[in-house]
Order: structure tokens, then sequence, then C-alpha cells
């Protein structure tokens, strides 16, 4: 009862204090008698006025912000400096608290400043504190760029809930009150509230509509006004000048790793800077961007420091400054001041930065990152995820929704056809493929729309590799264009024609069903060894017509070059195994005609030397076709196995190096093996067959020796048949295996095949080992007989009944 009786109490306390606020606030709201009606009528335009502005707001309610989705992490496994704060640490959160407070009074218009926010334990840290250098064993690491590049794959960029602010802290709603006044009741309509949410989702409905239809596209391409412009957060790295050979400062995007210079118009303006020695806030005007800043941290009017020890020294006081203004004693008493108030920078807290070269290698999460752009999309794996390589993607989309691919382009690494690129362009249905120096063929680049043979493709060579000099080969259905340089006959260019082909199109065509060449056309470099009407310049064979004609190099002080036509005729003599040469049969333009060029003897010489090049030329042709079927072959055996190379000190992936380090270490252990036994007594199993504390007598003696001797030598015949008993069984079952693939080889699938390879690696290395042991064995073991029979002499035990004998 009394406690009811309390509660009753302080029930109507509660109302006689509401009723009493009421009564007040009414009594303010009241208006004096004496209010003159000027002021009144005033006071009323004014309310309307304000009525009416009132009325045309309009009040949109905004949607939570989301917020940053954290990784589940074990708080309890962090070291302690995580959960806690050092009081050193303590001190300098109020320093730059009161620091922050300075800054907010001096500087109302300005952003608050980034100092000290939470970590993983929600505990809050100065951000100087939260970097901690740490030098690395990786060269990569000791350049900007490739530090940069390595940082970014282990970043990925999230929106920030509000891109004004770089922490966003829900403010906390008080509990309601128990006796507070209730709202009052909402008249509006239930009816037309749904009436609106449903015209409001017939109005997004249509505009999601018209965005899929591509309506929209050219007002989102548009470039706006960005109302958010210059307002936005952002942190990059700011590196100075001045050390490690840095000629200018310069900025680092961490999420792309890209630089920019500090007059780039991307760079609005700098709020703060910091590290972990010192924090600095920006007291310049930038009204220019970044163009017209003074990165002198050691001027305090255009950087205001936190701490007073910097690595950068303050700007030196002028001569009138410093004249007659301090006496000794101020001045010992001014050090003794700065001295009780310095203050230097906590260690950090976190942990040393600890990469394995696992980890260094995987490079991003998981060994893979997803970066989408606008109408792109970059995927990056990590070198051997991939078995056929592939370390990054890049895709390029038409649509602002990524449906539709433009083209393709993917960077491979360790392939042993050392493919690098290859760029794929699904409009034009064109492929090309990079190579790096080294492919059996010496190919450069493969441009194709497809890979069966006499299509449109180009290949380019590494001219320097092949012995030919062929630097690039055009072919269509019905052309073949060769470019050549660096050839001992100076030949520059090849063209052939290509004729329909008699039989039907078989995979190895130009191997048993050529396609009949029509016409070749071949140019030459100029010859300053020849006189330039006898250098040809360009010669064409036109097979069909049975005519050849040449074009010779022009001279200098001409216009115009020496020209020869040669009619082929099959006709012979009398006998038929000649041919008759007449003057029609070679028709020629000189320039400065020559006697000897006349003559029949020397036009006939020359159309037969003539015939055999033509001969010459259809082979090489027939050749070149060869070899693009030799290449399309190679390219698809290369694209289905897609084999990495694998360098002999990753001990990891090579299984040669493994099982060639594991065979060196079975040696090593059974050499081991035999030293032990070697440093054992070899006498004591024939002296325990004596009768205990009986002297040796002379023959006594040399009985031990030959027994100790004789079973040595049988234990070297065993270990040797032994070792050759195991690699007779390894031959025979190699052999078997052999046997077995031949006798199969035709229904035997490609996983079969790939096993029966892999057996025969594996088995090879197994008889080459114990090749080398037999061998080995058979050199050392006379020495080592030898060796024993020395240290049986030797022996104290022996020595004095065996030197009559020696």
């Amino acid at each position: 009862m009394e406690v009811l009786k309390e509660k009753v109490e302080e029930e109507e306390e509660a109302e006689r204090a509401e009723r009493a606020e009421r009564a007040e606030r009414a009594k303010k709201m009241m208006r004096p008698m004496e209010v003159r009606k000027e002021d009144t009528t005033r006071t009323q335009e004014m309310l309307r006025d304000l009525e009416r502005k009132l009325s045309e707001i309009e009040v949109s309610i905004p949607e939570k912000s989301s917020t940053f989705t954290k990784d589940a992490i074990d708080t309890s496994k962090l070291p302690l400096s995580y959960q806690s704060n050092t009081p050193k640490e303590e001190h300098l959160l109020q320093v730059a608290d009161n620091f922050s407070r300075q800054y907010s009074h001096l500087c109302p218009d300005r952003v608050p400043l980034f100092l000290y926010p939470v970590n993983e334990c929600n505990v809050p840290k100065f951000v100087s504190t939260t970097i901690r250098p740490t030098l690395m064993p990786y060269p990569e690491l000791y350049n900007w760029d490739t530090c940069a590049q390595f940082v970014s794959d282990f970043l990925s960029a999230v929106p920030l809930p509000d891109p004004l602010k770089p922490v966003v802290k829900e403010e906390e709603k008080a509990p309601p009150k128990k006796y507070a006044v209730k709202p009052p009741r909402d008249l509006t309509s239930r009816f037309e509230r749904e009436q609106e949410i449903k015209r409001q989702e017939g109005v997004k409905a249509e505009e999601e509509k018209r965005l899929k239809q591509g309506e929209r596209l050219a007002e989102q391409e548009s470039a706006k006004t960005d109302p958010l412009h210059g307002l936005r957060v952002h942190s990059w790295v700011l590196v100075l000048s001045g050390k490690r050979e840095v000629p200018e400062s310069f900025f680092i995007d961490p999420f792309t790793a890209r630089s920019y210079s500090t007059q780039d118009d991307h760079f609005l303006g700098i709020e703060s800077l910091w590290n972990h020695k010192n924090y600095w806030v920006n007291m310049q005007d930038c009204w220019n961007c970044c163009k017209d800043l003074v990165f002198d941290l050691g001027d305090p009017v255009r950087w205001e420091y936190l701490l007073l020890e910097t690595d950068k020294p303050l700007l030196s006081l002028t001569e009138e400054e410093d004249d007659g203004t301090n006496d000794d004693d101020d001045a010992e008493n001014l050090g003794k001041e700065d001295e009780d108030k310095s203050f230097d920078m906590p260690c950090s807290w976190v942990e040393q930065i600890e990469i394995s070269p696992e980890a260094f290698e995987t490079r991003c999460p998981n060994g893979k990152k997803v970066i989408q752009y606008k109408r792109a999309r970059l995927e990056k794996w990590a070198p051997y995820l991939n078995n056929n390589g592939l370390v990054r993607r890049l895709t390029t989309y038409e649509d602002l929704e990524c449906t539709k691919i433009l083209e393709i382009k993917e960077w491979f690494q360790n392939r042993e056809d050392m493919l690098e690129l290859k760029h794929i362009n699904k409009v034009t249905g064109l492929n090309i493929d990079y190579f790096k120096p080294g492919h059996p063929q010496a190919l450069r680049v493969h441009s194709y729309t497809s890979m069966q043979p006499e299509m449109d493709r180009v290949m380019e060579f590494y001219e320097k590799v092949r012995v030919d000099g062929l630097i690039k080969r055009e072919e269509t259905p019905r052309t073949m264009t060769e470019y050549y340089q660096g050839r001992p006959d100076l030949l520059s260019y090849r063209h052939v024609n290509f004729g329909p082909r008699t039989k039907k199109l078989a995979l190895n065509s130009a191997e048993s069903n050529p396609r009949p060449v029509v016409k070749i056309t071949e140019r030459f470099f100029r010859n300053p060894a020849k006189p330039a009407d006898e250098d040809v310049a360009e010669r064409v064979f036109l097979i069909l017509d049975e005519r050849i004609q040449l074009r010779y190099h022009c001279r200098e002080d001409h216009l115009t070059a020496s020209k020869r036509e040669f009619l082929w005729r099959t006709e012979g003599d009398s006998k038929g195994n000649k041919i008759i040469m007449t003057p029609d049969m070679c028709l020629s333009f000189e320039v400065e005609p020559m006697e000897h060029t006349k003559k029949l003897l020397y036009q006939y010489e020359a159309m037969m030397k003539l015939k055999n090049e033509e001969k010459l030329a259809r082979h090489q042709a027939w050749e070149s076709e060869l070899e693009v079927l030799e290449i399309l072959k190679l390219r698809e055996e290369e694209e289905e196995a897609h084999a990495l190379t694998i360098s002999i000190y990753d001990t990891k992936r090579n299984e040669k190096s493994k099982e060639y380090r594991e065979a060196m270490e079975r040696m090593m252990h059974e050499e081991h093996l035999w030293q032990a036994e070697a440093q054992l007594d070899y006498l004591a199993p024939f002296l325990a067959q004596l009768p205990p504390g009986e002297k040796l007598t002379r023959w006594q003696a040399m009985r031990l020796k030959d027994e100790c001797l004789s079973d040595f030598k049988q234990r070297l015949i065993d270990k040797a048949n032994l070792i050759q008993a195991r690699f007779e069984k390894e031959t025979q079952e190699l052999q078997k295996q052999q046997q077995w693939y031949q006798e199969n080889q035709v229904t035997l699938t490609p996983e079969d095949e790939d096993l029966y390879l892999s057996y025969c690696s594996q088995a090879m290395f197994r008889i080459r080992v114990m090749e080398q042991r037999l061998n080995r064995h058979k050199e050392l073991a006379p020495l080592k007989y030898l060796a024993l029979e020395e240290k049986l002499y030797k022996d104290p035990r022996l020595v004095e009944l065996l030197k009559v004998f020696v």
C-alpha cells in the first residue's frame, strides 16, 4: 500500500508540474493589451507570409544511410594495444581534442578535423599512431609505383554513408519519458496516403522502363553540375620532394595506384596531412585548387602542426624581429618552457606488418579482385591461380547495365607458349593474340577471325629469330602476302594469288591438295653492287598466262625505270627438247639500251633463270601454306594444354625439382647411415666369437682380418645386387608399359595418354637415379675395401700382430 501511495503522489506531483508549465507557456504567448493596431496588422501579415513560404517547401523523408559491413574479427585475440590506450596515448587524445576545439573556434566554417577514429575494438586512436613504417624483404616494394600497385590490389572502394564525413556516428535516441506529453493524433487520410504511394510506384516503374529502353541514356551521359563538388571526402598519399631523388611533390591515389601532379584539377583542396610523427592542418587558401599550395611543412603560417617536434625546421625569424627582443635569461626561460610543453608522438599501436611470400604472390584477397567501372569491369587473379595463366581481364560494355560486351582483353603470365595478351572484339569477331619472345615459331602477333585454315588472318614474327627474315604474313582465302627484312637475296615482299581448288577442302589441304598458284609478285630492296638497270625491283610471275614481268630500279637521275616482259612458249624444236627463242618472246623498255641485252642468248638465259625462280617461288608459297597449318595446329594444342612454366626455385610447384631434391635427400641420408656404420666397431662381431679374456695370437689376428674383409666385401656385393635388381625391375615395368601403349595406342583417351606420359617421366627419373647410384657404388666399393683394410692394419688390437705382414 505504501508503494502505491508513493506512486500516486509522484503522478500527482508530475501533473501539477505539467499544469504549471502549460500556464507559463500560455502566459508567454499572450499578447499585451497595449499593443498598437499597426503592430498587430504588421504581425498578421508577417505570419501569412511565413505560412505561404512554409507551404511551398517540400519535405522528403531521408533514407537511413547504409553502414559499413565489417568482417567478423575476434577482438579477444588482438593484442592489448588494440583494446586499450596507454597513458601517453590518452594524453595525446586530450591534446588532439584541445587542438580540435581551438580549431573549430578559430575556423568555424571549415569541416571538423579527422583526428581520432575508432579502431576494430571501438577504441579511439590518433591517426598518426596507426602508421608503422616497416621494411619488407621484397625489392618490388622499394619503388613507389610497384608499392602503390601492391597496396591498391588489397583495397576495395566502398562509398561512404555520408560523402561529406569520413566517420558517421548514429545519434542515440533518448528513451521515451514515462510521463511525456503524447504527440498529436495523425489526422491525415490513410486512403490518400495509399493512393500517393501507388502513384509514386507507378512513376518509378515508368522511369525504370524508360531507363531500360535507353531513352535516358543521353541525359545520364550529359555533364551535370555536381551539387557536392568540392565537399566530398577522400584520402590520398602525398609524396614530398627532396628525399630519394624525388624532383617534385606528387599525389598517389591508393585505389588506382596512379600518380598525379599537385597541379592536377582533380584535387580541389587539402584539409590536413599526417604521418607517423606529426599532424598538420592546411591554413592556405585553396581557391585555385592545390596549384598554389606551398608544401613546406615547417612554415607555421601555412601549416598548423599539432606537436612541437617536427622533422621540418621552422622558418627562421627576420633580423629585425630577432634584434634586441630577447636577452639571455629570456632565451633560457623560453627554452625551459618549450622543453616542458614538448610532447612526442607515441609508438604505433598496430602490429608490425608481416607479408609471407605466399601472401605477396597472392596479392588480392583470396587471390581475386573485381573492380566495376562505368561500362567496364576489371578482374585480377594471382599468378598460377588459373590453370591457363590468366592474371587480368578487362571487359568493356556498350550499355550502362553491362549486358552487351564490346571487347575483352586478357593478360597472361608464365605461359609456355609465351602468350601475353589476348584481345577479343565481340563486334567484329576479330581476335588478336600477343606473344613474348620465345615462341617456337617466333610468333609475335596473331590476328584472326577463325582458327580454320585459309581464312583472313595476320601473323607477325620476331624477324631476328627467324632465318628467312619473315616479318609479317597476311592471308585471305585467295591471297597470301609476306614481308621480309634482312635477307641475303634482298627480298622484301611476296604476294601470292591462288585459284579455286579442284578438290574438296580438307584439314591437311595444303599438303595433299594445295591451292593452285595463279600469280606471284615479288619485290626487292636496292642492291648497290649492281647497276640500277640490272637490279630487279619487282617481278611478277603470271603462271596461267605463262608470262614473267620485270621492273628494274630507277636511277637517281632518272624518272622512269627499265621494264622487261618474257612470253613463255612451250613449242620446241624438231626433237622436242629445246625451246626456240624468238625476238617476240622478250618485250623490253630500256632507258639506256645496251648491246648485250638485245642478244637472244642473253634473253634466253635470263628467261630460263626466271623459270627456275618461278618454281622456287611456287615451292616457297607451298611451304608458307604448310607453316600456317603447322602454326594453327600448334596454337590449338597450346590452347588445350595451356601449360605453365615453373621456376626451378619454386620448390612448391616444380614437381621435377621436388623429386630431384627428395632423391638427393635420400642419397645423403644413406651416406649418413653409411658413415655412422663406419664409425662402429667393425671387429666387435668377430671378437665376440673368441673366448673372453683370451689373448689374440698372430694366426687369430690374420683370421679376424680376413673374415672382416670378406664380410665387408660380401655386403658391398649384396648392395650392388640390390641396386641392380631394382634397376632391372623398373626397366621391365617401363618396357611393359611401353608395350601396352603400343598395343592400345589407338583406343586411348587423352587422360590415359597423360597418365602414361607422367608414368614414363617418373620411371625414367627413377631409373636414372638408380643407374647413378649403381655407378657410384661401383666406383667407391674398391676404395671402401682398401680403406677398411688399412684401418684393420692400423687397429691398436691387431697392429702388433700384423706388423710382420705389412
